[in-house]
């Protein structure tokens, strides 16, 4: 049996860095961003990657793995902005910018173990595909919230959403990776 932990951690450290790296490129320039951006940010990432799956070409040449990279850290970009509001300072020192991924992707981390448990590993039988669609299904729920001005009458809301795709987007690497 696989360490799932082990690996979560992998792919993490991974995600962690690029964000850290942009961060000290860019700063926190995405704090300008309202929560349905973030969230139009990830479903074009995840967009893209359906969209080369049914068509089997990839004419960018980027590869897939950066954009499951990439939704990991705009769903922690949309976890830092549900906590933090879109009012409060937009320019983060790194410190702090690092402390707020670390506390979110551990949260979800924490999640992601606790279902695992109680699915007993289901997603290692799970088609990478089939996650993508899981994913943009999430999206799509998370942009009707968000249309509902986040009402919901039983629905867990946007951040149960945001740590789910976090979650599948870092099976999707580990899956990813077990293939080459």
């Amino acid at each position: 049996m696989q360490d799932t932990e082990k690996e979560f951690e992998q792919e993490i450290a991974l995600c962690r860095g690029i964000y850290e790296k942009k961060a000290r490129d860019y700063g926190t320039a995405w704090r300008i961003l309202r929560l349905p951006s973030l969230t139009d940010q990830i479903y074009i990432k995840a967009n893209r990657i359906r969209s080369i799956e049914e068509q089997g070409e990839n004419r960018v040449k980027e590869d897939v793995e950066a954009e499951f990279v990439a939704m990991v850290n705009y769903a922690v970009m949309a976890l830092i902005q549900l906590e933090l509001g879109s009012d409060e300072e937009r320019e983060l020192p790194i410190e702090r910018a690092l402390a707020l991924y670390d506390k979110h992707i551990n949260r979800t981390a924490n999640l992601m173990l606790d279902k695992n448990h109680d699915y007993g590993e289901a997603w290692r039988q799970m088609r990478v595909s089939s996650m993508v669609d899981l994913i943009l299904m999430k999206l799509l729920r998370i942009k009707q919230i968000e249309d509902n001005d986040g009402k919901t009458l039983i629905s867990e809301g946007v951040e149960g959403g945001y740590m789910d795709i976090i979650n599948y987007s870092l099976f999707c690497l580990i899956r990813l990776r077990e293939g080459k």
